[in-house]
């Protein structure tokens, strides 16, 4: 398992770099934006640990330019720890953020969460589609996709559409949602959760499907999607 880890700190780098080598991973290093670009495409990482302030190109820059082209899990690492900062983060395709100081034990945890994730914990194979209403999320691509028009979802962004679309007409409990999601119950992920299910709503609004499924929050409960039009589970 590849990952790329991008911070201008070498002494952080030196300490990351060797925690991570005695859990097994394959370590690779970048120490800015513009040199951090060239080992993405060159090593082609399956986890990315990336600072926000970094020189030459900033974290926030490199963080767009990845979702350009790819879906790789990203973990961003800052110690801005301010909300707006984080959104940005978030709105540019962040899978999830530690804020400095970590421990490597934590950040250990958080790798192996983005990649059950991106995993999807199962694989069974190509072209399996569900149906959504008028729309279409293949399981494969993490595309959803209505009217030959798609948008990609991230890793975090798809299992949380998944988990909803498969108890459709259900809600789905705060609780079960961040530990299937994130790999654990942690109370300070359920921020994380509100930003992530917007930035499915936004997708849903890009798609112009926003009426044909619709995700509910329901205060204090959790979540409920649902496809007007046709019968719904019960509650």
């Amino acid at each position: 398992m590849k990952v790329l880890i991008i911070d201008d700190d070498v002494d952080l780098l030196d300490v990351i770099s060797y925690a991570l080598r005695r859990e097994g991973f394959n370590v690779q290093v970048a120490a800015d934006g513009q040199q951090a670009l060239q080992r993405i495409q060159s090593s082609k990482p399956d986890v990315i640990l990336l600072d926000i302030r970094l020189p030459k190109t900033n974290g926030l820059e490199v963080l767009r330019r990845i979702r350009e082209a790819d879906d790789v899990p990203v973990i961003v690492l800052t110690a801005l720890s301010d909300e707006e900062t984080i959104l940005k983060a978030f709105n540019l395709g962040a899978d999830d953020f530690v804020t400095k100081p970590f421990s490597p034990r934590q950040l250990t945890a958080r790798i192996r969460a983005v990649i059950r994730r991106g995993n999807g914990g199962q694989k069974v194979g190509p072209g399996r589609t569900l149906t959504l209403g008028a729309a279409a999320l293949d399981l494969d691509s993490h595309e959803l996709t209505v009217a030959g028009r798609s948008v990609r979802l991230t890793p975090t962004e798809f299992k949380l559409l998944h988990i909803l679309a498969v108890n459709e007409g259900r809600v789905v409990s705060t609780s079960r949602l961040v530990e299937y999601v994130w790999g654990y119950n942690n109370e300070d992920d359920t921020g994380l959760l509100r930003t992530h299910v917007s930035h499915i709503r936004a997708k849903l609004q890009q798609l112009g499907v926003k009426a044909g499924i619709e995700i509910t929050g329901i205060p204090g409960v959790g979540y409920r999607l649902r496809c007007p039009g046709r019968a719904q589970g019960q509650d």
